[in-house]
């Protein structure tokens, strides 16, 4: 029997066909990518806590709206106060998440049709989230506690479709996860080319079995990393080679030709490095 999709898939199916989005979304991912690579992009990426800044921050402004509803349902007139507070908490969390996560996207979207649409939804909805919390939290405070419950419960039930839409981004479609976890290079040593290939300055892109590697001859040496960088998945080999770094000709990505540690973002994760040997006038890697 064929595996059975979700009745869920059937949204981001109908939101990925809808062109309209494009009109907004492309302007908006430009704007995020006319930043340069450098410290302001590498704190909204999470290059300095090595993942992806923005699931950590929708923990906060979802689990405070959402503990606040709860309060709004079992806790009473004793949990009205501490409502009013988690719903500030996450109205304060929310535009530094926004940020974070509109960043995650635009490196993507530029390429891919479902993930563009698909990511402007998301914020989209989010934002009617926001109106409704917010709502709800000037409503408590002019007395109409009624009024401000509804309102948030009608907002956790938006903020549970951008929630969904949210993990259909990261954990369908790849958005902020590294791109080579689960190809670390082949286990035993693996011919890819000539050792007279590799040239004296620059880098060529080989094949080790299914792994694309990069190899950067380095004076005596010669550096292998995983050609695929970790942050969108671009070739390594297309990039530039200064000093003993490459950096990404896709979204300017910078890592270490001796460790693969990231020297610049927007990517989080390290390069995967390959340890490299020459027999017989083969270069040969494997996983180290």
């Amino acid at each position: 029997m064929p595996p059975q999709a979700s009745p869920l898939d059937a949204l981001p199916q109908a939101i990925a066909g809808a062109e309209a989005l494009d009109t907004v979304a492309e302007p908006v991912g430009r704007a995020y990518r006319s930043l340069d690579a450098g410290p302001v992009r590498d704190a909204l990426s999470g290059r300095w806590i090595g993942h992806a800044l923005h699931p950590v921050l929708t923990d906060v402004v979802i689990g405070s709206w959402t503990s606040a509803t709860v309060l709004d349902v079992i806790g009473g007139p004793d949990g009205e106060a501490a409502a009013e507070r988690l719903i500030g908490v996450g109205l304060a969390a929310y535009v530094p998440t926004a940020l974070t996560g509109g960043s995650d996207w635009a490196d993507s979207e530029a390429t891919d049709d479902d993930i563009r649409r698909i990511g402007l939804a998301h914020a989209l909805i989010n934002v009617s989230a926001l109106a409704l919390y917010g709502g709800s939290l000037a409503a408590r405070r002019r007395g109409r506690a009624g009024r401000g419950k509804l309102l948030a419960l009608a907002g956790a039930g938006v903020l549970s479709a951008a929630a969904f839409l949210g993990g259909h981004l990261s954990f369908r479609l790849g958005v902020g996860v590294d791109q080579t976890a689960f190809d670390a290079g082949p286990e035993d040593w693996t011919p890819v080319l000539d050792a007279d290939e590799v040239p004296a300055t620059g880098a060529v892109a080989a094949q080790a079995g299914d792994t694309p590697v990069l190899l950067v001859r380095r004076g005596e040496w010669i550096a292998a990393l995983h050609d695929r960088c970790t942050h969108r998945g671009c070739s390594l080999a297309e990039g530039e080679i200064e000093g003993d770094a490459v950096t990404c000709a896709c979204h300017g990505s910078r890592f270490g030709l001796g460790d693969g540690a990231v020297l610049r973002g927007p990517a989080t994760a390290p390069q995967p490095v390959l340890d490299v040997r020459e027999r017989a006038g083969r270069v040969e890697v494997r996983e180290r």
